[in-house]
């Protein structure tokens, strides 16, 4: 099996140096990012398999990044974090994140929860993407062209077939409702389109 790629997101250097002799045991890739700027210009040119993103950051904090991520971007998420409290875990849970560790942390704890999510990614055969891309199967949607591709041959849809497509993609496994998906595709809700 390929060599997972980890993207770490810390504003603190240490941190990174040490998770870095961590992840070289393992046979990660590290990329790394100081904050969530550069880590979503980073997701647009790497292939990432996972990310490490501390909460607390300049420029771009995590919670933005990991909304920004998951516009687009199915990967796992673990959420670090000097903040502790409840509501913080909560918060970051809420908005996609798909695991919370508490700093200071033991490196070994970590690296466990990295296994955790690339199993979790594996059994379920969800590939990661870049931030422009979404895989499925033999689909690729590529969202900074609104373009398809089904085994590599363009398939042309209208803006809305797009739309459409895109957000049942990013929602896969989801059902959705119709409301849901006139207020997002046609930005109408359906009983005002009943009622017109």
């Amino acid at each position: 099996m390929a060599e997972s790629t980890i993207l770490m997101v810390d504003d603190e250097a240490e941190i990174i140096q040490l998770m870095k002799i961590y992840f070289n045991n393992e046979g990660y890739k590290l990329l790394q990012a100081s904050n969530g700027l550069e880590a979503l210009g980073i997701l647009q040119s790497e292939q990432v398999d996972l990310i490490v993103l501390d909460l607390m950051m300049p420029t771009m904090d995590g919670l933005q990044a990991c909304m920004k991520i998951r516009e687009t971007n199915p990967i796992p998420i673990i959420m670090l974090s000097a903040k502790g409290q409840d509501i913080d875990k909560i918060s970051g849970l809420s908005i996609g994140a798909d695991d919370y560790v508490t700093k200071p942390f033991n490196p070994l704890e970590l690296i466990a929860r990295i296994k955790s999510q690339l199993r979790r990614m594996n059994q379920f055969n969800l590939v990661p993407a870049n931030a422009n891309e979404i895989h499925i199967d033999n689909i690729v949607i590529n969202i900074a062209s609104h373009t398809v591709t089904v085994d590599q041959q363009e398939i042309k849809l209208t803006p809305r077939e797009f739309a459409l497509l895109h957000m049942l993609a990013v929602n896969k496994g989801v059902v959705l409702s119709m409301d849901r998906i006139y207020e997002e595709v046609w930005n109408e809700h359906l009983w005002n389109l009943r009622i017109a």
